[in-house]
């Protein structure tokens, strides 16, 4: 009998996770689903991905607490024994603007902690896993041009931290790739509310003239990427930070503006 695939996604339930979490269902993956709250939300999208012919279970749990991922992995172990997809979708983003002489400290750590520690924590508890199979596939979100380092005026503690992210996906490619492990970053532009959500059909009519192609993007632009990052046969794309942008630059308008201050 065929071992069942198991695809974990932190922050599953919402977002650009749950879209992942759909697809990779229909791709034939099992789900388990990490959440903080919303335990209905999270259950809905079980049921959501139940209905596609795939089992799933919605774990909770605070990606940036080790007691409560030590207790998530146990289950997890119980449970299904593996992981073969890992996809952190957990991070946390301050939409109101301000500089970082604005930012309270706690929200700093918010920002560093939500997007970039709690990657690291979360990867620490899937690698025995992946490699004791000797195969894995791990997602992590970016954001557009994360990988030039660039300025983000208003954003600074958000993308120091995702900024962070890419360099450790980067060590990581190279540290675990004699495991059979390939380690990537995608990086959407500003994928905005419900939007994240939505197949590329529903948005064909709505127009977005900040980007080329004149739709806004959805959260499918970013689920078919993860589908082809987590097939077997992509093990020679790894180390990678893989723009879904639609050629829109969200970040040199806003320097622009910083300099006609």
């Amino acid at each position: 009998m065929e071992e069942r695939r198991i695809a974990l996604i932190t922050g599953g339930s919402t977002g650009l996770g749950k879209s992942s979490a759909l697809r990779l269902a229909k791709d034939g993956f099992d789900i388990i689903i990490n959440y903080q709250h919303n335990h209905e939300v999270a259950e809905q999208t079980v049921k959501q991905i139940e209905n596609l012919g795939q089992q799933a279970i919605a774990i909770q749990g605070d990606v940036t607490k080790y007691d409560d991922l030590k207790q998530m992995f146990e289950k997890i172990e119980k449970n299904y024994g593996r992981i073969d997809v890992f996809i952190h979708s957990v991070g946390p983003f301050i939409r109101k603007r301000k500089t970082f002489y604005e930012m309270e400290i706690s929200e700093v750590l918010a920002m560093v902690n939500g997007n970039l520690t709690s990657a690291m924590m979360t990867t620490s508890f899937v690698l025995p896993l992946m490699r004791k199979q000797r195969f894995g596939r791990i997602i992590y979100f970016g954001f557009h041009r994360a990988s030039e380092v660039p300025a983000w005026p208003d954003r600074s503690a958000y993308a120091a931290a995702k900024v962070g992210l890419v360099s450790f996906c980067k060590s990581l490619a190279v540290e675990e790739a004699p495991f059979g492990i390939t380690v990537n970053i995608i990086c959407p532009s500003d994928i905005i509310g419900e939007n994240k959500e939505k197949e590329i059909d529903e948005v064909l009519e709505i127009k977005d003239k900040e980007s080329l192609r004149g739709r806004p993007g959805t959260g499918e632009d970013v689920a078919r990427v993860v589908s082809f990052l987590s097939q077997e046969k992509s093990d020679f794309i790894t180390g990678n930070c893989i723009s879904v942008s639609g050629g829109l630059d969200i970040i040199h308008p806003i320097s622009k503006q910083f300099q006609n201050k």
